[in-house]
């Protein structure tokens, strides 16, 4: 059996990185996890090719090579893939989907022959075995169950074009124990948090070594710390030692809840094991605001001394931020601007608040006749997909007024020094300066420093850092190229 595995186009967005990847003559941020995970369960017999759109084109004699094509695919890459499926079709070959787009709406999806819904540890087996044994594969596999991730296998790496990503990628676990009504994590994942071994995570860590990565790992979860205990006594220690033996081959970055600024020695041991940064869902210093949408392991706490503990602690932090909630008034927009530029949160991503499918918030938006549209997956693309209490016309301005106040030349980069100022890094951590490094600045002195108009702004950071906080000179020197990529993204590339 030949399977051909597809991972849709991403458009260009704020975590896309587009823009910035050019500076270290990179394709795409980070590889489709899930569909290799997918892959390593397929029978070791069936020959796999993985094609990554984002990395590669998609060639017809890829698509008349294989006997199914498997694509897993994510709201933001609808468009993209509309033209597999047509392509597919083109050619009359199989198509089996699945992934958080289909799961949640594969009824729009007809063309389709297979669905693999849900977490493919549970659907994937009977299908493979309605395969195997000759009977007519169904249409929708489907469950309620959740998987137990300690069987999942070490995803097919060796497939990857290692060398076109930025970064690389693994998962601790799956499902968060809170509740915000906006996220459509706990409808997929459920509250409990399930966690692979400890030597699971080791073995993938072995994984990536012995294929050479070397650098920046994004762990997936959509939240490190839900299970805080094993997390703290167990993997982080592990991590630890493993990385110590390995002098430090990687650094990591991971997405937590605001709770981590409460405990130092958790801080110190991610720090420790090798992680340097962090996201963490902001949303909103309006705590009328978090109440509504049941934000609850925000409400009650000094958002901003919280974020300045994790940064002091060795922790960049980026960080989502919401507009749009029925209890904002005009005066949340300059309140996001204020708390952003304080924070020294230099990756904001602010979206305007939308309802993805099966959430709390869309029942009721629909209970309340308020929904008119599905969500584009992108929330900073200024789309909403119901009607806000707010006039829109006037949210739509506020918010604009969020992004040209946080990522004008000015602010942007009063912001980057604000962050370096916050930032403690741990002792004997200081960045290894690697040959992309040098590459990446001696464009960015052309790209940003010669031919962009925000020049000096970029010179006097560069100048500044050099001064105050020498030892974050590479730091000082991404986050100008993060700034040439958001800039570009949100049109404000002229603006100081």
């Amino acid at each position: 059996m030949k399977v051909l595995l597809i991972f849709p186009q991403y458009p260009a967005s704020f975590w896309s990185f587009k823009y910035a990847l050019r500076f270290i003559s990179k394709k795409a941020a980070v590889p489709p996890l899930g569909l290799i995970t997918v892959s390593a369960m397929l029978p070791e017999s069936w020959q796999k090719k993985l094609v990554d759109m984002n990395v590669s084109s998609l060639q017809t004699s890829d698509i008349l090579w294989a006997d199914y094509v498997f694509i897993s695919a994510m709201y933001i890459q609808k468009e993209s893939v509309s033209n597999i499926i047509e392509e597919c079709q083109k050619h009359k070959i199989k198509m089996v989907a699945g992934g958080p787009l289909f799961t949640q709406e594969y009824e729009n999806y007809p063309q389709i022959d297979h669905f693999i819904l849900n977490e493919a540890e549970i659907t994937l087996p009977p299908f493979l075995k309605d395969l195997e044994t000759g009977h007519l594969p169904k249409k929708v596999y489907r469950t309620n169950k959740y998987a137990d991730i300690k069987l999942t296998p070490v995803p097919d790496y060796h497939l990857l074009s290692m060398k076109d990503y930025a970064f690389m990628n693994f998962q601790v676990s799956r499902g968060c124990p809170y509740s915000c009504d906006f996220c459509e994590i706990t409808t997929l994942l459920g509250h409990k948090v399930r966690m692979k071994d400890t030597d699971q995570i080791i073995k993938e860590l072995e994984m990536l070594y012995n294929l050479n990565w070397r650098g920046p790992v994004v762990i997936v979860d959509d939240n490190f710390i839900g299970n805080k205990n094993e997390i703290k006594h167990n993997l982080l220690p592990a991590m630890k030692k493993w990385m110590q033996t390995r002098k430090y081959p990687f650094v990591f970055n991971a997405e937590t809840s605001v709770n981590l600024a409460d405990d130092e020695e958790l801080m110190t041991l991610m720090v420790e094991a090798g992680f340097t940064s962090t996201f963490v869902g902001i949303e909103t210093p309006e705590e009328k605001s978090l109440q509504d949408c049941n934000k609850s392991q925000n409400l009650n706490r000094d958002l901003l001394q919280s974020v300045i503990k994790m940064q002091n602690a060795g922790l960049q932090v980026s960080g989502g931020f919401i507009v749009g909630f029925d209890s904002d008034t005009p005066a949340a927009f300059q309140r996001q601007i204020d708390f952003i530029q304080q924070s020294g949160i230099v990756a904001a991503m602010v979206g305007l608040l939308n309802a993805p499918k099966h959430t709390k918030l869309y029942k009721r938006l629909e209970a309340e006749n308020r929904l008119t549209t599905e969500a584009t997956g992108n929330n900073t693309d200024s789309s909403m997909n119901f009607i806000p209490k707010m006039n829109s016309h006037e949210l739509l301005e506020g918010y604009e007024k969020i992004i040209q106040s946080i990522y004008a030349t000015k602010p942007y980069y009063k912001r980057i020094r604000q962050f370096l100022l916050n930032y403690k890094r741990l002792q004997g951590k200081q960045m290894k300066i690697e040959f992309f490094h040098i590459g990446a600045f001696f464009k960015s002195m052309i790209v940003i420093g010669i031919l962009n108009k925000g020049r000096g702004e970029y010179w006097k950071l560069l100048i500044w850092t050099l001064f105050k906080r020498p030892g974050l000179i590479v730091d000082a020197i991404t986050f100008a190229v993060y700034g040439y990529h958001f800039q570009t993204v949100y049109g404000l590339r002229n603006s100081r």
